[in-house]
């Protein structure tokens, strides 16, 4: 008697197995784990300055990236819990800087030496009260034009700190996005928002001049027409400028304070000169300052 029915039904349960086993291994696949698999890693080391386990990053002092950034002072995302508290200011660390999409963290960190005794820590400034006044830098924008702040008075503005040269795809990058999207909702529909404009203040006054801050801006806007960068101006001012409105946001400094720390700060500044919201970090949204926006514009602020 032929055993061929027995064969075929063998190898029926042998597919189909394997189609289980198949299944699974794709039901079981993380979209994270493959994005992770195509990131960019960059070797990085330097200096613990400041270690925050709420935002879940630890601001480092760092050497030049090979073939990625220069060196910087900025603050990382960390994944790992340990480092929290392994990881003090004035340590010497190393890690693998992974750029993945939209995010970037810090992976394989290595505390190699313990802070010194007494060594210092980062100043922290907390954010402005709101309705207080904002000081009135002088700036220079894309087309070279010197102004000062105060000059955004009577309309409400936002301004927003980048340079031109940070990679970091959840730091300037996002922040341009943000306001580019703003920028969008505000200039189809200006009297819902009180007319917002926005203001990118480049940090790295150095390299961002004039003709950067103009390059920068053609990424964004249609820049032969003028009333898009009445809107939406790039600029940057002297150092002393810089550090006086970074105190008075909040940015970071390094502890010897000759240098500003990539931290976030956005500023949303009525009519009157004075702060209605500062958004910390990279976590909020367009909708977040344009509902800020909307809600300022219905009081006439």
């Amino acid at each position: 008697m032929s055993n061929y029915p027995a064969l075929r039904r063998l190898a029926l349960a042998a597919l189909v197995g394997l189609a289980i086993v198949t299944l699974g291994a794709c039901a079981g696949s993380d979209p994270a784990d493959e994005a992770d698999a195509d990131a960019r890693r960059y070797d990085l080391s330097g200096t613990v300055v400041s270690v925050d386990r709420e935002q879940r990053t630890v601001t480092v002092d760092h050497e030049p990236v090979a073939d990625f950034m220069g060196a910087m002072t900025m603050p990382f995302n960390i994944r790992d819990d340990w480092v929290f508290g392994a990881a003090k200011p004035g340590a010497s660390v190393s890690a693998t800087l992974v750029v993945s999409g939209a995010a970037s963290w810090l992976e394989d960190v290595v505390v190699r030496t313990a802070p010194a005794e007494g060594a210092a820590v980062e100043a922290v400034v907390p954010a402005p009260d709101v309705g207080s006044e904002v000081p009135s830098i002088d700036l220079i924008d894309q087309s070279g034009n010197t102004l000062g702040l105060a000059s955004y008075g009577g309309t409400p503005y936002a301004f927003t700190f980048i340079y031109t040269r940070c990679p970091i795809p959840d730091f300037c990058p996002r922040m341009s996005e943000h306001f580019d999207a703003v920028y969008q909702a505000v200039a189809s529909d200006p009297a819902r928002y009180g007319d917002l404009r926005l203001l990118s203040l480049s940090i790295d006054p150095d390299y961002d001049t004039p003709e950067v801050l103009m390059e920068y801006a053609q990424r964004y806007l249609p820049t032969d027409e003028p009333s898009a960068l009445e809107r939406w101006r790039f600029a940057t001012s002297t150092t002393a400028g810089l550090f006086e409105l970074g105190e008075y946001t909040g940015l970071r400094f390094r502890p010897d304070g000759t240098e500003l720390v990539h931290s976030l700060r956005t500023v949303l500044v009525g009519s009157d000169g004075r702060v209605l919201e500062t958004f910390i970090g990279n976590s909020w949204t367009p909708e977040d300052l344009l509902g800020a926006a909307e809600n300022a514009a219905g009081r006439g602020r």
